[in-house]
């Protein structure tokens, strides 16, 4: 129950962010990571590191 409410937090984050690229990246491969961590098994708080900042990374270039 806590990895789909964090999920669902770091979703509604990343929705509602209107800051940089960078911010929006990492914020939504945060809860992307974070959901597919959660989806599989695997630890969430890592999912989620790794995806935001792979979404930060992202979001830095098309900035």
């Amino acid at each position: 129950m806590r990895k789909m409410l964090l999920s669902t937090l770091l979703v509604a984050g990343a929705m509602s962010m209107s800051a940089c690229s960078t911010l929006r990246g990492a914020a939504i491969g945060g809860a992307g990571g974070a959901g597919v961590a959660a989806v599989t098994g695997k630890s969430v708080e890592k999912g989620a590191a790794v995806g935001g900042v792979g979404g930060a990374v992202v979001g830095t270039v098309v900035d």
